[in-house]
Order: C-alpha cells, then structure tokens, then sequence
C-alpha cells in the first residue's frame, strides 16, 4: 500500500465545512464508511451514529487499557448509534440505541478537538475537529512511532476500506481537491478485521446496565460528554472480554480509577480545575486549551505552531517533519 500522505492528513480531521458548492452540498464524498457496526455484505437499514465525526477510529480493548495505562484517558471518547429497527434498541434519553443481547453497545475511539490546520496545500490554517494527536504544524501523527500507542486502525487504513470495497479518505480528498494521494491500491488484506460476533468484546462494546446511561446517551447525542461520562464508558471498554458479552468487575473498577485519576478533563462544558491529578498528562489540558481558544476566536484563527506552546510545552510528542522521512 502506497498513499501520500504529505500536507494532507484527511483521515484524521473533519474537513467538510473547507468544501465550497453553490447549493451547499458535497455529495456525500467527504463521508468516510466508518458509521458501522455493519455486516459489509447485508443489506438493511444502517445503524446511524449519535455523533458527528466522519473518520471515527475506533479502538480495541487492549488498546484502550495501554492509553489508560499512558495515563491518557482524556484523548478517549465512545460512540453510540441509532438502533436500526425496534428489535435491537434500547431506550435511553428518548433514544433508541442499538444494543446486542439488551446491552448498549459502543466503540471507544479518539476524541477531535478544534485545532487550526492547512490540510490539501491551503496558505491559511483553518478551525477543523482534528485528532488529538496529530501536530498541526506538520500533519503528522505524534504516536506514529509508538508501536504499541498507533492505533491498528490507523496502521491499516486505507487497505481495510479497499477490502471491504469501500471509498477511502485518500480518494475524497482527490475528488474534492485533486491531486494523487492513493499512489496504490494494490492491497485489499482483511487481516485485523473484526466484524460480527469477533468485534464484540474486542471492538464493539455492550454497557451492562443500561439504566447508568441515562443522560450519558443525552450528552452524547449533543456533544456534551463529560469526563465522568467518557471514563464511565472507557472502564466498560477495557474490562470487556473478547468473544463475549461479560464484563470483568474488578478490571471495571481499576479502570474507571485510572481514567478518574488521569484527569481525564477537555470537553464541552466542563472547566479546567487547576489541579495535576495523579497520572495527568498534556492531553487533557492541551484539549481544554483548544476548546477555549475556538470559543475566544472570534472568526479569527492562529498560526498551526501555536500547537508548540499548546500541545509539546505540555510534554506532547514532537513530530519530525516530512523532510526527515523522505
């Protein structure tokens, strides 16, 4: 698999609100198939997620509990979607969520908070949702490095979408702005892929009580999630077993500690406390920053390296620059 990926990084931002139509459409082509969970080759009504993040990553178990473990709670968010038909939903905050066996289910993936970016050779940055670890000034990912922090998802992309004989990021972004960006697409390896009863437990995650979501699924539907609520889901997450439906207690417990701990702060709403938690690191402040600079700007937007001051003054890993890898 070959993609150039330099000065793009489509698949780890919402790039949307940059098209320019008449009629205000895109067509659809700016929408990454990344909504699932969905059997690739069945037909039905799809299950729509409450959120509204088009390249959503999602998570395994294992890789949840190595943030956790990196004290970087606050970089996680889950994701719920519309039930397809009556059957499979729960009703949570007047909502009908798609749940397996009566259980909530959900990924855990990476949270996108406002950061000014240039993507697709722009002059000038621009606000857009981007990943919580990709450095603005470079377009690159800080954890790319980090065998065991990169997501598998990441690794894998696009060749997941090539073999589920989806559209990828590389070939929107070359529709909407031109250039070659999926140099080859020669490859189209299922290996990684976890769909149907495989994904539960490792990717696809079941809340065993229903009745603890009521107002997580609210605030997730608005975009309102707090920390309290994104630890609640991540402990669930990493205290899943593979394969089943079970939920170990005593992983739930140290979890939801660990995520508590990390001072898991940065979303909507919620206000810096002033206080180092034990385990809190540059993610959850950097994000916090973020949030409050989008809310102060006033249509106006900073130099992609205010990044340094936000995000590597705070610890966050510096990235090399294109110039270095070529």
């Amino acid at each position: 698999m070959e993609v150039h990926c330099e000065g793009c990084a489509g698949c780890c931002l919402d790039w949307r609100s940059l098209l320019e139509s008449a009629d205000g459409r895109d067509g659809g082509r700016s929408q990454p198939d990344r909504r699932g969970p969905r059997n690739p080759d069945a037909d039905g009504p799809r299950r729509e997620p409450l959120d509204d993040d088009p390249t959503f990553v999602p998570l395994t178990r294992d890789e949840v509990r190595t943030v956790l473990d990196r004290g970087l709670a606050a970089a996680m968010t889950p994701r719920f979607w519309r039930a397809a038909d009556e059957s499979e939903g729960v009703e949570i905050d007047e909502i009908s969520v798609a749940a397996v066996a009566g259980r909530p289910a959900f990924f855990v993936g990476l949270r996108k908070p406002p950061k000014p970016v240039a993507p697709f050779d722009r002059e000038e940055p621009a606000w857009l949702p981007t990943c919580v670890f990709l450095d603005p000034t470079t377009l690159q990912c800080r954890i790319h490095n980090d065998e065991a922090l990169f997501p598998d998802e990441c690794g894998a992309y696009p060749e997941h979408n090539l073999a589920l004989d989806q559209e990828t990021e590389c070939e929107r972004v070359e529709a909407a702005f031109g250039g070659d960006r999926l140099v080859d697409d020669g490859h189209d390896d299922r290996d990684g892929l976890l769909l149907g009863s495989q994904a539960i437990g490792a990717k696809l995650f079941c809340h065993p009580g229903p009745e603890r979501l009521e107002g997580i699924v609210g605030r997730a539907a608005s975009g309102d999630l707090t920390a309290t609520d994104r630890a609640e889901l991540v402990a669930v997450a990493a205290a899943s077993s593979p394969g089943t439906i079970a939920i170990s207690e005593p992983h739930y417990e140290e979890a939801k500690a660990k995520a508590i701990a990390a001072g898991a702060e940065g979303g909507p709403g919620e206000h810096a406390t002033g206080r180092d938690g034990p385990g809190e690191t540059w993610v959850g402040p950097a994000i916090q920053e973020w949030a409050e600079r989008h809310r102060q700007a006033d249509g106006t937007v900073p130099p992609a390296d205010v990044a340094k001051t936000i995000e590597e003054a705070r610890g966050a890993p510096e990235t090399p620059g294109w110039d270095a890898i070529e």
